[in-house]
Protein backbone atom coordinates (compact mmCIF):
# COMPACT_ATOMS: atom_id res chain seq x y z
CA UNK A 1 0.00 0.00 0.00
CA UNK A 2 1.29 3.39 -0.99
CA UNK A 3 0.90 5.10 2.37
CA UNK A 4 2.82 2.34 4.13
CA UNK A 5 5.87 2.11 1.90
CA UNK A 6 8.84 4.07 0.68
CA UNK A 7 6.92 4.79 -2.54
CA UNK A 8 5.06 7.53 -0.65
CA UNK A 9 8.41 9.26 -0.13
CA UNK A 10 8.77 9.34 -3.93
CA UNK A 11 5.12 10.03 -4.77
CA UNK A 12 4.72 13.09 -2.52
CA UNK A 13 7.77 15.14 -3.67
CA UNK A 14 6.85 14.60 -7.33
CA UNK A 15 3.26 15.79 -6.82
CA UNK A 16 4.50 18.66 -4.65
CA UNK A 17 6.98 19.87 -7.28
CA UNK A 18 4.50 19.61 -10.16
CA UNK A 19 1.79 21.35 -8.14
CA UNK A 20 3.83 24.51 -7.63
CA UNK A 21 5.20 24.47 -11.18
CA UNK A 22 1.77 24.27 -12.79
CA UNK A 23 -0.47 27.33 -13.29
CA UNK A 24 -3.34 27.61 -10.83
CA UNK A 25 -5.99 26.60 -13.38
CA UNK A 26 -4.35 23.20 -13.91
CA UNK A 27 -3.57 22.29 -10.29
CA UNK A 28 -6.93 20.72 -9.50
CA UNK A 29 -6.49 18.00 -12.12
CA UNK A 30 -3.03 17.16 -10.79
CA UNK A 31 -4.49 16.70 -7.30
CA UNK A 32 -7.34 14.65 -8.75
CA UNK A 33 -4.96 12.43 -10.75
CA UNK A 34 -2.74 12.01 -7.68
CA UNK A 35 -5.76 11.10 -5.56
CA UNK A 36 -7.00 8.44 -7.96
CA UNK A 37 -3.52 7.01 -8.43
CA UNK A 38 -3.17 6.93 -4.65
CA UNK A 39 -6.52 5.15 -4.29
CA UNK A 40 -5.82 2.67 -7.10
CA UNK A 41 -2.71 1.51 -5.25
CA UNK A 42 -5.09 -0.54 -3.06
CA UNK A 43 -7.46 -1.85 -5.71
CA UNK A 44 -8.38 -0.49 -9.14
CA UNK A 45 -11.99 -1.65 -8.72
CA UNK A 46 -12.49 0.69 -5.76
CA UNK A 47 -12.30 3.68 -8.11
CA UNK A 48 -15.72 2.84 -9.59
CA UNK A 49 -17.29 3.12 -6.14
CA UNK A 50 -15.79 6.47 -5.27
CA UNK A 51 -16.72 7.74 -8.75
CA UNK A 52 -20.31 6.54 -8.26
CA UNK A 53 -20.62 8.32 -4.91
CA UNK A 54 -19.02 11.45 -6.36
CA UNK A 55 -21.35 11.60 -9.37
CA UNK A 56 -24.49 10.95 -7.31
CA UNK A 57 -23.68 13.61 -4.70
CA UNK A 58 -22.53 16.12 -7.35
CA UNK A 59 -25.71 15.75 -9.43
CA UNK A 60 -27.97 15.68 -6.36
CA UNK A 61 -26.55 18.95 -5.04
CA UNK A 62 -27.12 20.74 -8.38
CA UNK A 63 -30.68 19.40 -8.58
CA UNK A 64 -31.35 20.52 -5.01
CA UNK A 65 -30.21 24.04 -5.81
CA UNK A 66 -32.33 24.20 -8.96
CA UNK A 67 -35.47 22.98 -7.18
CA UNK A 68 -37.69 25.20 -5.06
CA UNK A 69 -40.44 22.73 -4.17
CA UNK A 70 -39.82 21.31 -0.64
CA UNK A 71 -41.29 17.90 -1.55
CA UNK A 72 -39.00 17.52 -4.56
CA UNK A 73 -36.02 18.62 -2.48
CA UNK A 74 -36.80 15.92 0.08
CA UNK A 75 -37.11 13.30 -2.67
CA UNK A 76 -33.74 14.29 -4.17
CA UNK A 77 -32.06 14.26 -0.77
CA UNK A 78 -33.60 10.88 0.06
CA UNK A 79 -32.43 9.44 -3.26
CA UNK A 80 -28.88 10.68 -2.64
CA UNK A 81 -28.84 9.28 0.91
CA UNK A 82 -30.23 5.91 -0.17
CA UNK A 83 -27.78 5.63 -3.08
CA UNK A 84 -24.65 6.49 -1.08
CA UNK A 85 -25.67 4.66 2.08
CA UNK A 86 -26.77 1.74 -0.08
CA UNK A 87 -23.25 1.24 -1.39
CA UNK A 88 -21.86 1.52 2.13
CA UNK A 89 -24.45 -0.97 3.43
CA UNK A 90 -23.74 -3.60 0.77
CA UNK A 91 -19.98 -3.55 1.26
CA UNK A 92 -19.81 -3.00 5.01
CA UNK A 93 -23.03 -4.07 6.71
CA UNK A 94 -24.90 -6.61 4.56
CA UNK A 95 -23.13 -9.67 5.97
CA UNK A 96 -23.44 -8.32 9.53
CA UNK A 97 -27.19 -7.75 9.21
CA UNK A 98 -27.71 -11.11 7.51
CA UNK A 99 -25.78 -12.95 10.22
CA UNK A 100 -27.60 -11.06 13.00
CA UNK A 101 -31.01 -11.95 11.53
CA UNK A 102 -29.94 -15.58 11.20
CA UNK A 103 -28.74 -15.67 14.82
CA UNK A 104 -31.99 -14.10 16.02
CA UNK A 105 -34.08 -16.65 14.10
CA UNK A 106 -32.02 -19.54 15.45
CA UNK A 107 -32.47 -18.17 18.98
CA UNK A 108 -36.25 -18.60 18.61
CA UNK A 109 -35.89 -22.04 16.98
CA UNK A 110 -36.37 -20.87 13.40
CA UNK A 111 -33.60 -22.43 11.31
CA UNK A 112 -32.08 -19.96 8.86
CA UNK A 113 -28.80 -19.84 6.99
CA UNK A 114 -27.33 -16.35 6.52
CA UNK A 115 -26.78 -15.02 3.02
CA UNK A 116 -23.26 -13.60 2.74
CA UNK A 117 -21.44 -11.64 0.07
CA UNK A 118 -17.76 -12.24 -0.62
CA UNK A 119 -16.76 -8.59 -1.00
CA UNK A 120 -13.65 -6.78 0.15
CA UNK A 121 -14.34 -3.62 2.13
CA UNK A 122 -13.13 -0.66 0.02
CA UNK A 123 -10.52 1.39 1.83
CA UNK A 124 -11.87 4.65 3.24
CA UNK A 125 -15.47 4.09 2.08
CA UNK A 126 -16.95 5.32 5.36
CA UNK A 127 -14.88 8.50 5.25
CA UNK A 128 -15.60 9.67 1.72
CA UNK A 129 -19.26 8.60 1.97
CA UNK A 130 -19.77 10.80 5.03
CA UNK A 131 -17.87 13.64 3.39
CA UNK A 132 -20.11 13.61 0.31
CA UNK A 133 -23.30 13.26 2.33
CA UNK A 134 -22.46 16.21 4.58
CA UNK A 135 -22.01 18.28 1.40
CA UNK A 136 -25.39 17.22 -0.02
CA UNK A 137 -27.14 17.88 3.30
CA UNK A 138 -25.51 21.31 3.59
CA UNK A 139 -26.70 22.20 0.08
CA UNK A 140 -30.19 20.98 1.01
CA UNK A 141 -30.14 23.21 4.08
CA UNK A 142 -28.94 26.16 2.01
CA UNK A 143 -25.70 26.47 3.99
CA UNK A 144 -23.41 26.08 0.95
CA UNK A 145 -23.74 26.55 -2.81
CA UNK A 146 -23.59 23.55 -5.11
CA UNK A 147 -20.23 23.20 -6.88
CA UNK A 148 -20.66 23.33 -10.68
CA UNK A 149 -17.11 22.31 -11.62
CA UNK A 150 -17.09 18.51 -11.49
CA UNK A 151 -13.28 18.26 -11.43
CA UNK A 152 -13.01 20.60 -8.45
CA UNK A 153 -15.76 18.72 -6.63
CA UNK A 154 -14.19 15.33 -7.38
CA UNK A 155 -10.90 16.65 -6.01
CA UNK A 156 -12.69 17.72 -2.82
CA UNK A 157 -14.14 14.23 -2.38
CA UNK A 158 -10.89 12.38 -3.10
CA UNK A 159 -8.21 14.80 -1.83
CA UNK A 160 -5.46 12.24 -1.30
CA UNK A 161 -3.92 13.32 2.03
CA UNK A 162 -7.16 12.63 3.92
CA UNK A 163 -8.92 10.31 1.49
CA UNK A 164 -8.76 6.98 3.30
CA UNK A 165 -8.81 7.87 7.01
CA UNK A 166 -9.90 11.47 7.38
CA UNK A 167 -10.31 13.90 8.85
CA UNK A 168 -13.84 13.98 7.40
CA UNK A 169 -13.75 17.44 5.88
CA UNK A 170 -16.73 19.72 5.33
CA UNK A 171 -17.27 21.53 2.06
CA UNK A 172 -17.34 24.81 4.03
CA UNK A 173 -13.67 24.31 4.85
CA UNK A 174 -12.09 22.33 2.03
CA UNK A 175 -14.06 22.90 -1.19
CA UNK A 176 -13.29 26.60 -1.53
CA UNK A 177 -9.61 25.88 -0.87
CA UNK A 178 -9.51 23.57 -3.89
CA UNK A 179 -10.84 26.43 -6.06
CA UNK A 180 -8.65 29.19 -4.63
CA UNK A 181 -5.26 30.13 -6.03
CA UNK A 182 -2.46 29.39 -3.58
CA UNK A 183 0.92 31.07 -3.35
CA UNK A 184 3.75 29.00 -1.96
CA UNK A 185 4.26 29.81 1.71
CA UNK A 186 7.57 28.54 3.08
CA UNK A 187 6.48 28.79 6.71
CA UNK A 188 3.29 26.85 6.07
CA UNK A 189 5.15 24.15 4.12
CA UNK A 190 7.87 23.91 6.79
CA UNK A 191 5.22 23.59 9.50
CA UNK A 192 3.60 20.82 7.46
CA UNK A 193 6.87 18.89 7.23
CA UNK A 194 7.36 19.16 10.98
CA UNK A 195 3.80 17.99 11.64
CA UNK A 196 4.30 15.05 9.27
CA UNK A 197 7.49 14.09 11.09
CA UNK A 198 5.66 14.09 14.42
CA UNK A 199 2.90 11.98 12.82
CA UNK A 200 5.45 9.45 11.57
CA UNK A 201 6.95 9.28 15.08
CA UNK A 202 3.54 8.45 16.53
CA UNK A 203 2.83 5.84 13.86
CA UNK A 204 6.20 4.18 13.20
CA UNK A 205 7.74 4.41 16.65
CA UNK A 206 4.87 4.28 19.14
CA UNK A 207 1.90 2.61 17.40
CA UNK A 208 3.76 -0.03 15.42
CA UNK A 209 5.99 -1.04 18.33
CA UNK A 210 3.00 -1.40 20.65
CA UNK A 211 1.02 -3.30 18.00
CA UNK A 212 3.38 -6.28 18.32
CA UNK A 213 2.35 -6.84 21.95
CA UNK A 214 -1.31 -5.93 21.48
CA UNK A 215 -1.78 -8.35 18.58
CA UNK A 216 0.02 -11.15 20.42
CA UNK A 217 -2.43 -10.99 23.33
CA UNK A 218 -5.69 -10.02 21.63
CA UNK A 219 -5.38 -12.46 18.72
CA UNK A 220 -5.05 -15.44 21.12
CA UNK A 221 -6.67 -13.93 24.16
CA UNK A 222 -7.79 -17.19 25.80
CA UNK A 223 -4.16 -18.29 26.17
CA UNK A 224 -3.44 -15.46 28.60
CA UNK A 225 -4.70 -14.10 31.89
CA UNK A 226 -3.70 -11.59 34.53
CA UNK A 227 -1.62 -8.46 34.07
CA UNK A 228 -0.74 -9.21 30.44
CA UNK A 229 -4.40 -8.59 29.50
CA UNK A 230 -4.39 -5.28 31.33
CA UNK A 231 -1.08 -4.14 29.82
CA UNK A 232 -2.22 -5.11 26.31
CA UNK A 233 -5.35 -2.99 26.79
CA UNK A 234 -3.38 0.05 27.92
CA UNK A 235 -0.97 -0.47 25.04
CA UNK A 236 -3.89 -0.59 22.63
CA UNK A 237 -5.19 2.72 23.99
CA UNK A 238 -1.91 4.35 23.01
CA UNK A 239 -1.57 2.31 19.82
CA UNK A 240 -4.91 3.38 18.36
CA UNK A 241 -4.37 6.99 19.42
CA UNK A 242 -0.90 7.21 17.85
CA UNK A 243 -1.95 5.22 14.80
CA UNK A 244 -5.01 7.35 14.03
CA UNK A 245 -3.78 10.76 15.16
CA UNK A 246 -0.47 9.99 13.45
CA UNK A 247 -2.33 9.55 10.16
CA UNK A 248 -4.25 12.79 10.79
CA UNK A 249 -0.99 14.67 11.44
CA UNK A 250 0.56 13.25 8.26
CA UNK A 251 -2.56 14.17 6.28
CA UNK A 252 -2.73 17.68 7.70
CA UNK A 253 1.00 18.22 7.19
CA UNK A 254 0.81 16.94 3.61
CA UNK A 255 -2.09 19.29 2.85
CA UNK A 256 -0.02 22.19 4.19
CA UNK A 257 2.53 21.51 1.46
CA UNK A 258 -0.15 22.37 -1.10
CA UNK A 259 -1.38 25.45 0.73
CA UNK A 260 -4.47 23.65 2.06
CA UNK A 261 -5.47 23.67 5.72
CA UNK A 262 -7.33 20.65 7.07
CA UNK A 263 -9.17 20.64 10.37
CA UNK A 264 -7.52 19.41 13.57
CA UNK A 265 -8.75 15.91 14.39
CA UNK A 266 -7.18 15.31 17.82
CA UNK A 267 -6.43 17.57 20.77
CA UNK A 268 -4.61 15.62 23.51
CA UNK A 269 -7.63 13.37 24.26
CA UNK A 270 -6.01 11.41 27.08
CA UNK A 271 -5.81 14.59 29.15
CA UNK A 272 -9.61 14.84 29.31
CA UNK A 273 -11.38 15.15 32.65
CA UNK A 274 -14.74 13.79 31.43
CA UNK A 275 -16.10 11.55 28.69
CA UNK A 276 -17.77 14.58 27.15
CA UNK A 277 -14.43 16.37 26.98
CA UNK A 278 -12.80 13.23 25.59
CA UNK A 279 -15.16 13.34 22.61
CA UNK A 280 -14.42 17.01 22.07
CA UNK A 281 -10.76 16.00 21.67
CA UNK A 282 -10.97 12.57 19.97
CA UNK A 283 -11.72 12.11 16.23
CA UNK A 284 -13.21 15.59 16.17
CA UNK A 285 -14.27 15.45 12.53
CA UNK A 286 -16.45 12.38 13.17
CA UNK A 287 -17.87 13.50 16.52
CA UNK A 288 -18.88 16.88 15.06
CA UNK A 289 -20.35 15.11 12.00
CA UNK A 290 -22.62 13.01 14.20
CA UNK A 291 -23.45 16.06 16.30
CA UNK A 292 -24.54 18.10 13.27
CA UNK A 293 -26.24 15.40 11.19
CA UNK A 294 -27.61 12.93 13.78
CA UNK A 295 -27.69 14.33 17.33
CA UNK A 296 -29.07 17.81 16.56
CA UNK A 297 -31.66 16.58 14.01
CA UNK A 298 -32.90 14.14 16.68
CA UNK A 299 -33.51 17.13 18.93
CA UNK A 300 -30.14 17.42 20.69
CA UNK A 301 -30.54 18.86 24.17
CA UNK A 302 -33.48 21.10 23.22
CA UNK A 303 -35.98 18.44 24.28
CA UNK A 304 -37.09 16.98 27.59
CA UNK A 305 -34.38 15.28 29.60
CA UNK A 306 -35.37 11.68 28.85
CA UNK A 307 -35.39 12.37 25.10
CA UNK A 308 -32.06 14.18 25.40
CA UNK A 309 -30.54 11.09 27.01
CA UNK A 310 -32.03 8.90 24.27
CA UNK A 311 -30.49 11.19 21.62
CA UNK A 312 -27.06 10.85 23.23
CA UNK A 313 -27.15 7.06 23.42
CA UNK A 314 -28.63 6.68 19.94
CA UNK A 315 -25.95 8.90 18.43
CA UNK A 316 -23.15 6.92 20.05
CA UNK A 317 -24.68 3.59 19.06
CA UNK A 318 -24.69 4.74 15.43
CA UNK A 319 -21.15 6.05 15.87
CA UNK A 320 -20.07 2.63 17.15
CA UNK A 321 -21.70 0.91 14.18
CA UNK A 322 -19.92 3.34 11.82
CA UNK A 323 -16.61 1.99 13.09
CA UNK A 324 -17.36 -1.59 12.14
CA UNK A 325 -19.99 -4.23 11.40
CA UNK A 326 -19.66 -6.04 14.70
CA UNK A 327 -21.59 -5.97 17.97
CA UNK A 328 -18.35 -5.18 19.78
CA UNK A 329 -18.29 -1.73 18.13
CA UNK A 330 -21.97 -1.14 18.89
CA UNK A 331 -21.41 -1.93 22.57
CA UNK A 332 -18.32 0.28 22.62
CA UNK A 333 -20.39 3.18 21.26
CA UNK A 334 -23.22 2.41 23.66
CA UNK A 335 -20.82 2.48 26.63
CA UNK A 336 -19.69 5.99 25.72
CA UNK A 337 -23.29 7.10 25.24
CA UNK A 338 -24.35 5.74 28.63
CA UNK A 339 -21.31 7.30 30.30
CA UNK A 340 -22.22 10.70 28.86
CA UNK A 341 -25.79 10.27 30.10
CA UNK A 342 -24.39 9.43 33.53
CA UNK A 343 -22.24 12.56 33.56
CA UNK A 344 -25.21 14.68 32.54
CA UNK A 345 -27.56 13.10 35.08
CA UNK A 346 -25.10 13.43 37.96
CA UNK A 347 -24.06 16.97 37.00
CA UNK A 348 -20.41 16.00 36.73
CA UNK A 349 -19.72 18.25 33.74
CA UNK A 350 -20.23 21.86 34.76
CA UNK A 351 -17.27 23.73 33.35
CA UNK A 352 -16.15 24.09 29.78
CA UNK A 353 -12.95 22.10 29.20
CA UNK A 354 -11.06 25.27 28.32
CA UNK A 355 -12.00 26.88 31.63
CA UNK A 356 -10.86 23.97 33.83
CA UNK A 357 -7.41 24.43 35.44
CA UNK A 358 -4.90 21.96 34.01
CA UNK A 359 -3.00 21.23 37.18
CA UNK A 360 -3.56 20.15 40.75
CA UNK A 361 -4.37 16.79 42.34
CA UNK A 362 -8.08 16.88 41.50
CA UNK A 363 -7.40 17.53 37.82
CA UNK A 364 -4.89 14.69 37.61
CA UNK A 365 -7.23 12.27 39.40
CA UNK A 366 -9.99 13.13 36.92
CA UNK A 367 -7.62 12.62 33.99
CA UNK A 368 -6.48 9.24 35.31
CA UNK A 369 -10.06 8.17 36.07
CA UNK A 370 -11.29 9.05 32.59
CA UNK A 371 -8.29 7.30 31.01
CA UNK A 372 -9.05 4.10 32.93
CA UNK A 373 -12.70 4.18 31.85
CA UNK A 374 -11.75 4.83 28.23
CA UNK A 375 -9.27 1.92 28.34
CA UNK A 376 -11.94 -0.45 29.64
CA UNK A 377 -14.25 0.63 26.82
CA UNK A 378 -11.42 0.06 24.31
CA UNK A 379 -11.59 -3.65 25.23
CA UNK A 380 -14.81 -3.97 23.21
CA UNK A 381 -13.35 -1.97 20.33
CA UNK A 382 -10.26 -4.19 20.01
CA UNK A 383 -11.67 -7.59 20.95
CA UNK A 384 -12.46 -9.85 18.01
CA UNK A 385 -15.67 -11.10 19.61
CA UNK A 386 -17.89 -10.31 22.58
CA UNK A 387 -16.70 -13.53 24.18
CA UNK A 388 -13.10 -12.31 23.94
CA UNK A 389 -14.05 -8.97 25.49
CA UNK A 390 -15.83 -10.55 28.46
CA UNK A 391 -12.99 -13.03 28.92
CA UNK A 392 -10.48 -10.20 29.20
CA UNK A 393 -12.59 -8.19 31.65
CA UNK A 394 -13.09 -11.23 33.90
CA UNK A 395 -9.51 -12.53 33.79
CA UNK A 396 -7.30 -9.44 33.93
CA UNK A 397 -7.02 -9.58 37.72
CA UNK A 398 -6.33 -13.31 37.89
CA UNK A 399 -3.33 -13.91 40.18
CA UNK A 400 -3.18 -10.37 41.56
CA UNK A 401 -2.98 -11.84 45.09
CA UNK A 402 0.72 -12.50 44.40
CA UNK A 403 1.94 -9.16 42.91
CA UNK A 404 5.43 -10.44 42.09
CA UNK A 405 4.21 -13.51 40.18
CA UNK A 406 1.43 -11.35 38.65
CA UNK A 407 4.04 -9.03 37.13
CA UNK A 408 6.57 -11.71 36.15
CA UNK A 409 3.95 -13.78 34.34
CA UNK A 410 3.00 -10.71 32.29
CA UNK A 411 6.65 -10.16 31.33
CA UNK A 412 6.89 -13.79 30.21
CA UNK A 413 3.59 -13.68 28.27
CA UNK A 414 4.49 -10.47 26.44
CA UNK A 415 8.25 -11.03 26.29
CA UNK A 416 8.90 -7.61 27.82
CA UNK A 417 11.79 -7.24 30.26
CA UNK A 418 13.43 -4.27 31.96
CA UNK A 419 15.33 -2.92 28.97
CA UNK A 420 12.44 -3.16 26.53
CA UNK A 421 10.00 -1.83 29.12
CA UNK A 422 12.23 1.22 29.62
CA UNK A 423 12.32 1.88 25.87
CA UNK A 424 8.52 1.64 25.53
CA UNK A 425 8.12 3.88 28.56
CA UNK A 426 10.40 6.46 26.92
CA UNK A 427 8.19 6.49 23.80
CA UNK A 428 5.10 7.12 25.92
CA UNK A 429 6.81 9.79 28.03
CA UNK A 430 7.78 11.73 24.89
CA UNK A 431 4.24 11.36 23.52
CA UNK A 432 2.47 12.47 26.69
CA UNK A 433 4.93 15.31 27.36
CA UNK A 434 4.12 16.66 23.89
CA UNK A 435 0.37 16.28 24.43
CA UNK A 436 0.46 17.89 27.85
CA UNK A 437 2.44 20.84 26.51
CA UNK A 438 -0.06 21.08 23.63
CA UNK A 439 -2.82 21.90 26.11
CA UNK A 440 -1.39 25.38 26.45
CA UNK A 441 0.52 26.06 23.23
CA UNK A 442 1.30 24.94 19.70
CA UNK A 443 4.42 22.90 20.46
CA UNK A 444 5.67 22.82 16.86
CA UNK A 445 5.39 26.59 16.52
CA UNK A 446 6.99 27.03 19.95
CA UNK A 447 9.99 24.86 19.01
CA UNK A 448 10.22 26.79 15.74
CA UNK A 449 10.60 30.03 17.67
CA UNK A 450 13.65 28.81 19.58
CA UNK A 451 17.24 29.53 18.60
CA UNK A 452 18.51 27.84 15.42
CA UNK A 453 20.81 25.43 17.28
CA UNK A 454 18.05 24.34 19.65
CA UNK A 455 15.31 23.76 17.08
CA UNK A 456 17.52 21.91 14.61
CA UNK A 457 18.81 19.73 17.43
CA UNK A 458 15.18 18.82 18.12
CA UNK A 459 14.39 18.21 14.43
CA UNK A 460 17.41 16.04 13.67
CA UNK A 461 17.04 14.28 17.01
CA UNK A 462 13.44 13.34 16.23
CA UNK A 463 14.26 12.11 12.71
CA UNK A 464 17.18 10.06 14.05
CA UNK A 465 14.96 8.67 16.78
CA UNK A 466 12.39 7.58 14.17
CA UNK A 467 15.01 5.92 11.96
CA UNK A 468 16.56 3.88 14.75
CA UNK A 469 13.45 3.11 16.81
CA UNK A 470 10.81 2.40 14.18
CA UNK A 471 9.21 -1.01 14.40
CA UNK A 472 10.68 -3.76 12.22
CA UNK A 473 7.17 -4.71 11.10
CA UNK A 474 5.21 -1.79 9.63
CA UNK A 475 1.47 -2.36 9.96
CA UNK A 476 -1.38 -0.73 8.06
CA UNK A 477 -3.19 2.16 9.71
CA UNK A 478 -6.00 0.81 11.91
CA UNK A 479 -8.65 3.12 10.49
CA UNK A 480 -8.02 1.95 6.93
CA UNK A 481 -10.46 -0.88 7.76
CA UNK A 482 -13.28 1.59 8.47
Amino acid sequence: MLFNSLSYAIFLPIVFALYWLLPHRHRWWLLLAASYYFYMSWNVRYVALILFTTVISYASAILLERTDAPRQKRLILTAALVSCFGVLFVFKYFNFVSQSISDLCCAVSIPMHPVTLKLMLPVGISFYTFQTLSYVIDVYRGEVRAERHFGVYATFVSFFPQLVAGPIERSKNLLHQIREEHVFDYDQAAYGMKLMTWGFFKKLVVADNLAVYVDRIYNQIHLYQGLSLMVATVFFAFQIYCDFSGYSDIAKGTANLFGVKLMTNFKSPYFSTSIKEFWSRWHISLSTWFRDYVYIPLGGNRVKKSRHYFNLVATFLVSGLWHGANWTFVIWGGIHGVLQVGEQALGLVKKKPEAAPRHGLKWWLNVIGVFIIVCLAWVFFRANTLDDAFYLLTHMFYGIGDPYLYAVQACVDMNIWIGRAAVLALYLVILMAYDYASLGRDVIAWVGSRRVAVRYLVYFGLVTFIIFNRSITESAFIYFQF
